[in-house]
């Protein structure tokens, strides 16, 4: 039995979570905390740079002018041009540095990602679309770039040009600034709410990315288009499709629009306050009040679009860390998925490996849901022996196999491998001692000779040879134009069926495990091609541990132990001639085959 394959669904999360992904997001930064200290060196000083130029500007027209002082007018100019010089070489800088902190966070994350993706247990992929686990990867945290890498020097530089400005502007006249102020409350108020809106919109967004990435990759894989033409599904899968592109170009629109008029609204008033200034300043003039200077009036209203220009830039940088926040809330979910099978803290680790291998009380199951999948299974194959695992489908066949390598980890029991509990071992060790060979062949989109080495990176030249030799693929693989460098194509659909099994054999040849595992390896081939597969894995079981898992019960006839599962049970062992000689349900899988000959003789494979 194996589990089914409903789409993963994280786990709800708590109503006070913000604030904590709010100082987790900022850990990310803490390894570069001295690069960005610079970049705050940086702002500070191009911040007080461009808040001089306003004071120059008001001496200008105050002073150089209207006293003829020509010599302090060419002075105060170059000073202006400094300082946009000046601010120019600190943008360039500050780009520079948080562009680089913001990649490598990005790096970090996906790095980290793939780490958490790799120590996942098999039970995790079979109930997630691939398309889903790439778009995390890939969408989510491609979608955070902008705010990554800008962020942190826009909060920086928004910030400390506010502050310097707002002195300044205090500086040239507290009155006028008052008058300035008095709508920034609004603008955050407005700010938040879009924020909030958008980071909704973004969540769907991402989802609905998710599910047209898992689309592309199901339907336009080798398998899915085989699949969708032999079918005539074409033009179904390009409407379906279409539709999920529909509401994908919604979505967009949604959240490109959201908060948009509220936020124009912000940049009318901003655009309106100049004006304002000179009103107040007239009326105040007329009315008998305080006198302001030309220069200083001038002055005044540049400060102040300078302090709009990055308070609004402040207001959107929330706005666009609300809606990264649904982003990085995405990417923490799988960041914080449970790893269930895991190293033990002082893990034993074998130099050789005999190949004993025993399942001890053993029961399993893939959920409480679905009850046990095995149970009380008491196996023991002796270092270089073979077992055969016989049964009808959903028995338990493969689940067994699974266990030894804790691609699942036994509910109850143990599996045990020379005497030491696999859960014990560190993960190299087992890795290097038990090879599997299923049905499911799976190559790489790579040259024959990069496949192979995917199990020995610093294989030779003849080492490759050699195990396609015992594998019986190399004098095909020399025949082809160009040979061991040859592109065995998306999933390998350039070879036959046997001819990947051949070289998935070759690959675990390459390996030598002392414990071999062949699930299903030849049920799914040709009488002609199995028996070449066949023969070439009698070559790689000689001398193994071997526990091979049979359909075609013409494979299993020499094996040193048979085991029968019936609902997840022993039901019989024995040999072969032994379980014959029980008339029970072994025989009659053979009977049901029609690989009984009238002698009661297995039918030759041939």
């Amino acid at each position: 039995m194996k589990p089914e394959r409903p789409d993963w669904t994280p786990p709800p999360r708590g109503a006070g979570q913000p604030p904590a992904e709010v100082r987790r997001i900022v850990r990310l930064f803490r390894p570069y905390r001295a690069r960005l200290a610079l970049v705050g060196l940086l702002v500070c000083a191009s911040s007080l740079v461009s808040v001089a130029s306003p004071f120059m500007l008001r001496a200008i027209l105050d002073t150089a002018i209207p006293q003829g002082r020509t010599g302090l007018l060419s002075l105060l100019a170059l000073g202006m041009i400094a300082t946009a010089v000046v601010n120019s070489v600190f943008g360039v800088l500050q780009t520079l540095i948080s562009t680089t902190v913001g990649q490598r966070v990005m790096h970090d994350l996906r790095t980290a990602v793939y780490a958490q993706l790799q120590r996942m247990p098999l039970a995790f992929f079979t109930r997630t679309r691939t398309g889903e686990v790439q778009s995390r990867i890939a969408n989510d945290i491609g979608g955070m770039q902008a705010t990554v890498t800008s962020t942190a020097t826009s909060l920086v530089s928004n910030l400390t040009a506010v502050i310097a400005t707002v002195v300044a502007m205090v500086a040239l006249d507290w009155r006028l600034t008052i008058v300035s102020l008095l709508l920034l409350p609004v603008f955050v108020w407005i700010s938040r709410r879009v924020g909030r809106e958008r980071k909704r919109i973004t969540t769907e967004r991402q989802k609905q990315m998710a599910v047209m990435a898992a689309t592309v990759t199901e339907s336009l894989s080798v398998s899915g288009i085989l699949l969708g033409r032999t079918m005539g599904r074409s033009a179904s899968l390009t409407r379906s499709f279409a539709t999920e592109s529909e509401r994908l170009v919604d979505l967009e629109v949604r959240s490109s629009m959201a908060g948009r008029w509220r936020m124009s609204t912000i940049g009318i008033v901003m655009a309106a306050m100049p004006a304002v200034i000179y009103w107040a300043a007239g009326l105040a003039l007329q009315e008998g009040g305080p006198q302001v200077s030309i220069g200083t009036l001038v002055a005044f209203v540049s400060l102040q679009q300078g302090l709009f220009r990055p308070a609004v830039s402040l207001l959107s940088t929330g706005v666009d860390m609300q809606t990264s926040i649904a982003l990085f809330q995405r990417i923490f979910e799988y960041l914080d998925l449970p790893v269930d099978i895991t190293e033990p803290g002082n893990p034993v680790r074998l130099d050789k490996v005999r190949g004993e291998v025993r399942f001890q009380h053993v029961d399993f199951g893939y959920d409480e849901k679905s009850g046990p999948t095995l149970e009380a299974i008491d196996i023991s194959v002796p270092a270089g022996g073979s077992l055969a695992v016989v049964g009808p489908t959903g028995s338990g066949k493969s689940t067994l196999s699974y266990l030894v390598p804790r691609l699942y980890d036994v509910t109850g029991g143990q599996v045990t491998l020379d005497g030491i509990d696999v859960r014990d071992l560190d993960f190299a060790t087992l890795a290097r001692a038990v090879g599997v060979v299923s049905q499911e062949t799976y190559l790489f989109h790579a040259s024959v000779a990069d496949n192979l080495r995917f199990a020995k990176p610093d294989a030779t030249d003849a080492q490759l040879e050699e195990a396609a030799r015992a594998a019986q693929i190399h004098e095909h693989i020399t025949s082809l134009p160009d040979g061991y460098q040859t592109l065995v194509g998306e999933r390998g659909y350039r070879f036959s069926g046997g001819e990947k099994q051949r070289l998935a054999l070759a690959r675990t040849i390459l390996r030598d495990p002392p414990v071999l595992i062949l699930d299903e390896a030849t049920s799914a081939l040709d009488t002609r091609t199995e028996h070449a597969v066949q023969q070439a894995i009698d070559g790689l079981s000689a001398g193994r541990t071997t526990i091979t898992i049979a359909h075609r019960l013409s494979t299993v006839r020499d094996a040193d132990q048979i085991v029968v599962l019936d609902g997840g049970r022993v039901a019989e062992r024995g040999t072969h001639d032994e379980l014959l000689g029980l008339d029970g349900r072994y025989a009659a899988l053979v009977r049901r085959d029609g690989e009984l000959t009238p002698t009661g003789e297995l039918t030759p494979t041939v």
